[in-house]
């Protein structure tokens, strides 16, 4: 797998974890604050898709994750 597809993987269970631990039916309902990451993950795949920064890719790039060489839609 690469870093994107990683990134990927990591943002989409933040998400879910997050949604899980903030709505108020949830079974494991923590705080409504547990919304702000899902926020805060949002914000950074936002950014992330204008400007190719990512601190997630940052991190899987040192533990040695190869990235992808195709083009996108190859």
């Amino acid at each position: 797998m690469t870093v994107e597809r990683y990134i990927r993987i990591i943002a989409g269970l933040f998400i879910l974890v997050s949604l899980a631990l903030g709505v108020e039916g949830s079974p494991v309902f923590v705080s409504k604050w547990a919304l702000a990451f899902t926020a805060f993950v949002g914000a950074n795949l936002f950014q992330f898709g204008f400007t190719n920064v990512c601190p997630l890719g940052f991190i899987l790039k040192k533990l040695g994750v190869p990235e992808s060489k195709l083009p996108c839609g190859a």
